[in-house]
Formats: structure tokens, C-alpha cells, sequence
């Protein structure tokens, strides 16, 4: 938390009330939400106060404030600074916090044309919650679908056919609040007046006569159902998917060619649940990233082949798979030098070379960012080089007005890993460089160029023959087009 004159509980000894802020802009970055108690006055007494910037879908915790009238702003970060003087704003307003109630803030729709509401929310703090085990919830409706929705409910041994209507709600409704029994339950979520789910959430638990905001949103993956549920209490935000929404799997080859595996010409068969008659896929050749595979949540066992042949080159590798996962799988062949004795020395003869290598392949297991945002993108670095002088890759993104040396932007990734950042619309030139004793060493380098029509992006660094540095980058979209 980013704090100017005094802190967020209160500027005096007066009742306190509450402030929570909910990002449900679907192509905003991380915005910022600031309270300040006065425009033009800067005095310690007045609070002034800047939280932590959230992402789309998920709320700050609830901030305690005098019961008196604040300014706020929401803002994104267009800078490499976070204060506040240095955000961009999108939006302003007045609040008045009053006594045992949170003023619940909402940003929505489109970040160039948005829209910001405020909900009243009594804080409930009623003796018989405890003493019956009840809890508290409300129901916000951000999804645009134009019918409305319906909202049912169900204990989790239960099924649709079991759930009770709890309410009908259109589009930025704010429930009044209702109490249950404190139990694990299934929400089912139709368009007005059907009987059609179309999202239904695993199981959740409320164990605790807590309060809840449950907002029902867009659900912004290229998963099935376009809903998203999240669970929204005063210091925390769980999100909940379709729990019958399919996967997606992508899968990256960068097996090299090597003399341990004398069959093997650069293209896999990638089996899954086992080596059967047909690959999910096909001919995948070094270097190229497969199309997008949509598979049932689970667990899966991998199976990769020789390309038109029954040569596995591995066998019964776990992928597991959730709800609504998109995943990109990088499967790379390693070396590793051979100690038989482990003594520590692989060159036994003196030859001044290792005696044996032996080679495996392995895996790397990334989360796809499916983020909308208009202004900034993420980038995920992997780092698929296995090389003796060095373990770390240093990734530079360096600006116009900068150089290598004094580039605000840059990442450390080792080898078989991944490492993200975001960063804003702008043209870079990107360095990958190495510390080969106590030299730095650029292995490849390339122009990178991000607006508002930019998705987010692989950076993968290989060992690449052909190149003149010996290594070579390549771009990809994290997610199919």
C-alpha cells in the first residue's frame, strides 16, 4: 500500500466505516484505487491513501475509514512510477463513508468508455450467524447477457434438478442479503426464466459466518461458458469457473536432434491417456508450436513418439489439467554428464572430457495469460538453453530514452523455467544476455514492438546452430488466434 500523509483506519477517534474496490473492466490493467480526504489540502491530519493496484476480477480487501466524505480515483499505471501523481485516471468521484457500511466500488465495462458504481453494504455483524452457523451473501450481476440471469442453488451431494431459485438479476444489480446454513453448495447460473445452465461452479465452502459479495462476470478464457463467479469477502477474492468447461492444451517441440536418439529426425506424435492408434497430435516438428487441443478437466498421462514410428521417447508423464486450465507444454531434451561411482568426477580417464552423458526429456508446464488488457501485456520468458558456462539468461527490455545498463525492465530466467512481466505499449529492443566469467554476452536480441491490438506473448531463447550467435528467439502468441 502506497500511503501520503496517514494511514487508511482514520484521521481521528470518529466511527469508522468502510471502502472495497472490484476491477470488472474486462481490457483494463491493474488499476489503483486512491482515497483522499481533501483535493487541495496536503496537512498529516488528512487522509490521503493509494492501495495496491488489482487485476480484472478480483477486489481489494475492505479499508477502514472516518466516518466523514472522501474523494477516490481509479487509475492504471502508464509509467514506470506507481505514485500517484504519476497514474493515469479513468475515473473519479465522491463517497461519503458512513458508520458500519462499505462502499463498494465497481469498475466495468470497456476501460475507454467506463463505467464506475458505488453499492451500499451494511456490515452484518449478527450473534445468531454464529450461534445457528449461518452466512451472509449478496448477488452482483456485471455480465452483460441481455436476457438477465437466474441464479440457483444446491448443497454439493445435490444436482440441478435438487437447486432452488435464489433470485433474478440484471445487468449491475445488487442483491439484498441473504442467509444460509453454513454448508458446501453448487451455484447454477441460466439466462431469465430457463431452465438451460449455463454455468455451474464446483463446490464451495462457507465455513464461517462470514459476509460475501458473489459477482457473477465475464469470463474472459476461450473457455466454453462465458461466466465467471467470483467470491468476494472483505480481505479476499476467489474466482470459480464452469466446472464442466474443457481445457486447452498446447504443445511447444524443442527436442533437438542428438546421437543418443539415432531414429529421431525433429517431428514428434504427442499421445495423451496412453500410446493408442491415433496421436492427439501429429508430425510436430522442432521449433513449432502445435494447435490448440480442447480436452475434459483431469489427469492425463503424455506419451510422445518418434513421428511415424512406435518409438516412445516418453512415457506415463503426468499432465494434470483443472477447470477451465489453459496450458502450453514445452517438452526439451536435456543432457546430464554420468558419475557411476559419485565421486564428483565425470572424466575418470583425464582426457579433459566427459567420459558419458546420458540424455532425458523433460517437460515445462506453463499457464497461459489470457489477460484483455488494452494497455500493457504480458510477456512469459523461457529459457530452453542448456549450456556449461551458464545456467541464467538476463532478459533487457530497453527503451528509446535508455540503454542496457539503465533499462527499467528487465528479468532473470534460468534454464527449463519460466519468468513473466507486463509491460506497457512501447517499442523495445530486447537483449537476452549470459555471464560467461566476467563477461556479459549477448546470445540474441530483437525488436519488440506492443500497442492496444498486441496479445501476450512467448519470448523462447534456443540453442540454435544456424544462427550466428549460436542462439535464436522466438515470438508466439500465448494463446491460438
Amino acid at each position: 500500500m502506497l500511503c501520503t500523509g496517514c494511514d487508511s483506519e482514520s484521521s481521528d477517534d470518529s466511527d469508522t466505516g468502510y471502502v472495497q474496490f472490484y476491477h470488472g473492466s474486462t481490457n483494463a490493467p491493474a488499476i489503483y484505487l486512491t482515497i483522499d480526504e481533501d483535493l487541495d489540502d496536503d496537512d498529516d491530519d488528512e487522509v490521503e491513501v493509494t492501495y495496491t493496484a488489482v487485476e480484472y476480477g478480483v477486489a481489494t480487501s475492505a479499508k477502514s475509514l472516518g466516518d466523514t466524505d472522501y474523494f477516490y480515483e481509479l487509475a492504471w499505471q502508464d509509467e514506470d512510477s506507481d505514485d500517484r501523481d504519476d497514474l493515469e485516471v479513468i475515473t473519479e468521484g465522491q463517497i461519503s463513508i458512513e458508520e458500519d457500511e462499505i462502499k463498494f466500488i465497481v469498475l466495468s465495462d470497456d476501460v475507454t468508455a467506463p463505467k464506475t458504481q458505488v453499492y451500499n453494504i451494511e456490515v452484518i455483524d449478527d450473534d445468531n450467524d454464529d450461534d445457528e452457523d449461518l452466512f451472509n451473501f449478496r448477488v452482483l450481476n456485471l455480465h452483460p447477457i441481455s436476457s438477465g440471469i437466474d441464479i440457483y442453488i444446491s448443497k454439493s451431494d445435490e444436482t440441478f434438478n435438487e437447486a432452488s431459485l435464489i433470485g433474478q438479476y440484471s445487468l449491475d444489480e445488487l442483491s439484498d442479503n441473504q442467509k444460509l446454513e453454513q454448508d458446501q453448495y453448487i451455484f447454477y447460473i441460466t439466462a431469465t426464466g430457463s431452465e438451460t445452465v449455463l454455468f455451474q461452479s464446483d463446490e464451495i465452502d462457507y465455513a464461517y459466518s462470514s459476509q460475501y459479495v458473489m459477482v457473477v462476470r465475464q469470463n474472459t478464457s476461450t473457455s466454453a461458458s462465458t461466466f465467471a463467479l467470483d467470491r468476494v469477502s472483505t480481505s479476499r477474492t476467489i474466482e470459480y469457473l464452469d466446472t464442466n468447461s474443457p481445457t486447452q492444451l498446447r504443445v511447444y517441440n524443442a527436442i533437438v536432434e542428438h546421437d543418443l536418439l539415432e531414429n529421431y529426425t525433429s517431428q514428434i506424435d504427442v499421445y495423451l491417456n496412453g500410446y493408442d492408434e491415433q496421436a492427439e497430435i501429429d508430425g510436430l516438428v522442432t521449433g513449432d508450436m502445435s494447435q490448440t487441443l480442447t480436452q475434459e478437466k483431469g489427469d492425463y498421462s503424455v506419451d510422445l513418439t518418434i513421428s511415424s514410428s512406435e518409438e516412445r521417447i516418453l512415457k506415463n508423464h503426468l499432465l494434470t489439467l483443472p477447470v477451465g486450465a489453459n496450458k502450453t507444454v514445452f517438452f526439451y531434451l536435456k543432457e546430464d554428464n554420468v558419475d557411476h561411482d559419485n565421486d564428483g568426477d565425470v572424466d575418470e580417464d583425464g582426457d579433459g572430457l566427459v567420459d558419458e552423458i546420458e540424455i532425458s526429456i523433460n517437460s515445462l508446464v506453463i499457464n497461459n495469460n489470457e489477460s484483455d488488457s488494452l494497455y500493457d501485456h504480458n510477456i512469459a520468458l523461457v529459457n530452453l538453453v542448456d549450456h556449461d558456462d551458464f545456467n541464467t539468461i538476463k532478459f533487457y527490455f530497453v527503451r528509446s530514452d535508455e540503454t542496457i545498463e539503465s533499462a527499467t525492465n528487465s528479468l532473470s530466467v534460468s534454464y527449463a523455467a519460466s519468468n513473466s512481466l507486463n509491460l506497457l505499449n512501447n517499442t523495445y529492443q530486447v537483449y537476452a544476455v549470459a555471464k560467461q566469467e566476467s563477461s556479459d554476452v549477448i546470445l540474441s536480441s530483437f525488436e519488440l514492438i506492443l500497442d492496444e491490438s498486441s496479445t501476450e506473448q512467448f519470448v523462447i531463447i534456443e540453442t540454435d546452430d544456424e544462427s550466428p550467435t549460436g542462439f535464436s528467439i522466438e515470438l508466439i502468441n500465448q494463446n491460438e488466434d
